[in-house]
């Protein structure tokens, strides 16, 4: 598996139809909350399997810092390392900035998978989507 900095529409287009398995068909979360006015800003990531997008993930600076959103794999590829491949390119990407901290809100189910990569949480429970999150943080 590998990830790339989306460069071309294809990639980005394989980014959204990733995030709309996981985010929209999964966890019914509205199209037009999922694919927002932030796309445009934002550095996009898609991870391949082959040739097949099975994951993806996007970036923004927010406030000086770094912002980690809309991280998900396709079912197909979970408990496989996957999410790790995501994120190690996004931290690698956020270290080329120069930025020291990276925040995002991490559904409450996958606090364990980004409490194992470092981050912590900062925030008390809050709804995003009518799903349960926290936001976390981590010192890069």
């Amino acid at each position: 598996m590998n990830v790339k900095i989306v460069s071309n529409e294809k990639e980005l287009q394989d980014a959204f139809s990733v995030r709309k398995t996981v985010f929209v068909d999964e966890q019914k979360v509205p199209v037009e909350e999922e694919i927002d006015s932030f796309e445009d800003e934002a550095v996009h990531f898609v991870l391949y399997d082959d040739e097949q997008p099975v994951g993806a993930g996007r970036f923004r600076l927010v406030d000086g810092m770094g912002k980690v959103e809309r991280i998900c794999v396709l079912s197909s590829h979970r408990k496989k390392g996957a999410g790790k491949i995501i994120m190690d390119a996004i931290e690698e990407y956020a270290a080329k900035q120069d930025l020291k901290k990276l925040k995002l809100n991490a559904q409450t189910h996958a606090i364990p998978f980004y409490e194992r990569l470092g981050y912590e949480v900062v925030s008390e429970e809050f709804l995003d989507a009518g799903i349960p999150h926290k936001t976390m943080m981590k010192t890069i």
